[in-house]
Parts: C-alpha cells; sequence; structure tokens
C-alpha cells in the first residue's frame, strides 16, 4: 500500500527507479555560427544553419539526469506508459507553476525537471517535486492570430511537444515566431540556454499556412519535426516531416507527402519511430478526390532519413475521405511490441496494420468501427486506448482482430499507470483515472482549463498536465 512519505521523498524515489535514454546521437561540440531564419530550398535537403553555442562551462545533462519521459508518450512507439504510478484512490493538487501562456504540448520530464513550451515561444523548467522555476527562456515573438489566414490557436508560438536528447543534454523545440517563420532550437536542458537554432521552412510554400503542430522525436542522431496547416486548412500547404542533427552540424532532411495541397502531417503525438529507425507518421486529407491516389490520408512507413516512402496504407476510400475532411491524420501511430502499427482517424475506424508491410490501398490486417479518433493514443501490450470522441475506447488488438473491451466518457488523449488509464475532460478541466482492465472510475480532480488534445504525463507518485495558463502536478494516492 502507498505510505504517506514526504512528496519530495517519494519522487526521488521514484526518478531512482526510471532512468533510460531516447537518442543514438554522439554528443559534438557545438558549432559556432550566425542566426538564421533562411527556408530549406532544396528538395528534399538543406544544410542546417547553426545559431549559437553553449556558453563555456554550460552542463550538458538536466539535474537528475534520467530522461523519464523525454518525448510524447514517454517513447518513440508512443505508448503512453508511465512507471512506478501507486494504483490510484484519491487525486490532489501538489503544486500549480503560473506560465505566460497556453501549453499546447506535453510537458517532457528529464530526472526531476518538468519542461514545457508555450504559446508565448517560452520554454520553462520546473522542479518536479516543488514546482520552483529552475530557468526560463523566451526563442522568439509568436505570431498573432489577426496575422493568420485562419486557424484556432491565438497567439501562436511553441505548439509540438518538445523532445530531448540524452546524448546531448539538449532540449528541443520549434517557435513559430512574426511572419510565419518556424525555428527548430536547441536549448541546454540544465540551464536554458540557447546552443543553436535553425530554420524548417520549405521554400515555395506559404509558410504562414503551415503550422508546427504534432510532437517532434529524437532518434538516429536526428530531430524529426512534422508539419501540418492551420485550422481550417486555408492557404497553399502541404504537410512535411524534416530530421536535423542533434549536434546542429549536418544536413536537414526532408519528405513531403506528394498532393498538390493540404496531407497535413498534424496529430499531436507526432511521428512514432521504431527500434530500426524507421519512421511511421499519419496524413490528413490530400487535395485529390479521384483519380490516381495522392499519397495523403494514410499511414506512411519513411526511411530514418527522409529519402524515401517505404510502405504505405490508406483506406480504400481515400477519395471519398478527401473530399469529405473525414482523414486517417487526427490521431498519431503508435507501435505494438508485437510489430503491429494501431491507426484510428475521422473515417470512424481504427486499424490494425503489419509494421513491416502496411497493406497499400484498403489491405490493413484488421478494422473496427465506432471511434472516430482525434490526439494521441497509448497502448500497453495489446490493448490500445483511443480517444474516440465519444469517450476514451480501449481495444484488445492481435494480428486477425480488434475488439472493444470497454468505453469511458471523459475524450481527451490518454496514458497510462499504476493500473489507470488517465484522460482529461477537456471540456471541464478534470483529471480522471479509469481502472485499466475495467474501465471503472478510480478518481479525479479538476486541474484548469486546458486545450483540446492535453494528454496527462503519470510520472511516480505524480501526474503533470500542462492548461492554458499553468503546469499542474497532481500527487497519486492510492495502493
Amino acid at each position: 500500500m502507498w505510505r504517506p512519505l514526504a512528496w519530495t521523498a517519494a519522487l526521488a524515489i521514484a526518478a531512482s527507479a526510471i532512468v533510460g535514454c531516447s537518442s543514438g546521437s554522439t554528443p559534438a561540440d557545438a558549432p559556432s555560427a550566425a542566426p538564421s531564419s533562411s527556408p530549406v530550398t532544396t528538395a528534399g535537403a538543406a544544410t542546417a544553419r547553426p545559431a549559437t553555442t553553449a556558453p563555456s562551462g554550460s552542463s550538458t545533462t538536466a539535474p537528475g539526469t534520467g530522461a523519464r519521459w523525454p518525448t510524447y508518450n514517454g517513447t518513440n512507439a508512443r505508448s503512453g506508459v508511465g512507471a512506478a504510478v501507486p494504483h490510484p484512490t484519491s487525486l490532489a493538487t501538489a503544486w500549480s507553476a503560473p506560465v505566460d501562456g497556453a501549453v499546447y504540448g506535453q510537458p517532457v520530464v528529464v530526472g526531476a525537471t518538468v519542461i514545457a513550451g508555450t504559446e508565448h515561444d517560452s520554454v520553462y523548467a520546473f522542479d518536479l517535486a516543488s514546482g520552483a522555476v529552475r530557468w526560463h527562456a523566451n526563442v522568439g515573438t509568436p505570431v498573432a492570430g489577426h496575422d493568420l489566414p485562419c486557424g484556432d490557436i491565438s497567439p501562436l508560438g511553441i505548439t509540438g511537444t518538445p523532445a530531448y536528447d540524452a546524448a546531448t543534454g539538449s532540449i528541443f523545440v520549434v517557435a513559430e515566431t512574426t511572419g510565419g517563420v518556424h525555428d527548430l532550437v536547441a536549448l541546454d536542458a540544465a540551464t536554458g540556454q540557447v546552443r543553436w537554432r535553425t530554420n524548417l521552412d520549405v521554400s515555395g510554400r506559404n509558410r504562414i499556412a503551415e503550422q508546427q503542430r504534432g510532437a517532434l522525436a529524437v532518434a538516429n542522431g536526428r530531430v524529426y519535426v512534422p508539419f501540418g496547416g492551420l485550422y481550417g486548412d486555408c492557404g497553399n500547404y502541404v504537410g512535411y516531416v524534416t530530421a536535423t542533427p542533434t549536434t546542429g552540424t549536418g544536413a536537414t532532411t526532408w519528405y513531403a507527402v506528394p498532393t498538390p495541397r493540404e496531407g497535413g502531417i498534424w496529430a499531436t503525438s507526432g511521428p512514432a519511430i521504431a527500434a530500426d529507425g524507421t519512421v511511421y507518421v499519419a496524413v490528413g486529407n490530400g487535395a485529390s478526390t479521384g483519380g490516381a491516389y495522392d499519397g495523403s490520408d494514410a499511414v506512411l512507413r519513411l526511411a530514418p532519413d527522409l529519402s524515401s516512402r517505404v510502405d504505405f496504407f490508406a483506406p480504400a476510400a481515400w477519395a471519398e475521405q478527401n473530399a469529405g475532411d473525414t482523414d486517417l491524420g487526427s490521431t498519431g501511430p503508435v507501435l505494438l511490441g508485437s510489430g503491429l502499427v494501431v491507426q484510428s482517424g475521422k473515417d470512424g475506424h481504427v486499424y490494425v496494420l503489419d509494421a513491416s508491410h502496411l497493406g497499400g490501398i484498403g489491405h490493413p490486417r484488421a478494422e473496427a468501427g465506432g471511434c472516430s479518433g482525434f490526439g494521441g493514443m497509448a497502448a500497453d501490450g495489446s490493448a490500445v486506448f483511443v480517444p474516440c470522441t465519444s469517450g476514451v475506447r480501449r481495444f484488445d488488438v492481435t494480428a486477425t482482430s480488434v475488439r472493444l473491451r470497454w468505453s469511458a466518457p471523459s475524450t481527451g488523449p490518454p496514458t497510462i499507470g499504476g493500473g489507470a488509464v488517465w484522460s482529461l475532460d477537456t471540456g471541464s478541466g478534470v483529471l480522471h483515472a479509469y481502472d485499466e482492465e475495467t474501465g471503472r472510475a478510480l478518481a479525479s480532480t479538476h486541474v484548469g482549463a486546458v486545450t483540446r488534445f492535453t494528454a496527462p504525463v503519470p510520472i511516480g507518485p505524480a501526474v503533470v498536465v500542462g492548461t492554458r495558463t499553468a503546469v499542474v502536478a497532481v500527487r497519486v494516492r492510492g495502493t
């Protein structure tokens, strides 16, 4: 049974039990060059333009160096399972730390430090036990809503979930700044010092119509960043994903969806990356509504350097879905240890795919109806938890079947910890815990106003949530 240890002592015990790393990159000296906002211009590759070196003597690791939740849902599989979390019987706010703008991305946790980005282009680092500010860095001036052709976020600054690289000790964010400029920024995770920054805009497109909404990922010595459009799908944009070396030197490569317009890679969970370095992304509706397939409305398997599309899956009704904006890209793919990929979209289906052979047009391994998914999914073994518009649902998955197990009313993207599924009612700002096996409500507490795709972070005896005005840590008491 959970014992009432001091809050800081309980977190310290949890920290010692959860240590990991998140990157295969090799540390290198940070380069020295002038800042640049020049766009990517080559069709598929460009030279990255690093900005600044870390100050002499600055730390390269964050306080408490275990990478406990270094990326969206903890791992590049996007499974969302937290360790050392009590089975909840009651919840209470431990601390609430104000920030200067809405937190759309999931906070990340490095050792005893919580890091989050805001729509005011600020990055905050908080002490996990107390909520005290370790550092705060502003990396630009966000775009005012009235300067955007459409959209539902104002101001528009840092939206995608950051990612941490253990090898370089860097935290990566993408800041949208005045004029619709999208810069990848690397900060020292221990101090908040900017190490380098480089522009990720693709030449020939209306960059102010592009939006960086999906989570970042670190793998293969690279930072992966997905792009889509603004809410309303206005302007000349095409979805693409970039890969930049974690050291800030070398080439930024990219893959663009081969559709004339749209095809956004916008789901909040971002790319999922397999152990072999293969990159999986979900793509939204494209411009084509008939004729030859245009590469949109799909799950794509990309080479680690993004030089090619290796494989894909698209529903048989891709053209109709493009015409009706019922695309497959409203959630990001989640990878199961069994070699399967699960994807859910606006079309009301949950698809099971073979990771090594996605199935082309109209050939999933299995599918089930009754769930229009939005946000990021979570998975524990063969159990997959999907944020449907009707509520979170558990599906039990095999290579040949997908079966609904239970439903719960909360609609926010789920995570898992302590035998519970954690999800926010994004309308009321209430955090809920449901029994993982039965879906029975276990505990709940109000955390404040949150955005539609906010996902909680279960980490030891705490659950961390980014809200519209603060980062909040909820104390979990239980067995």
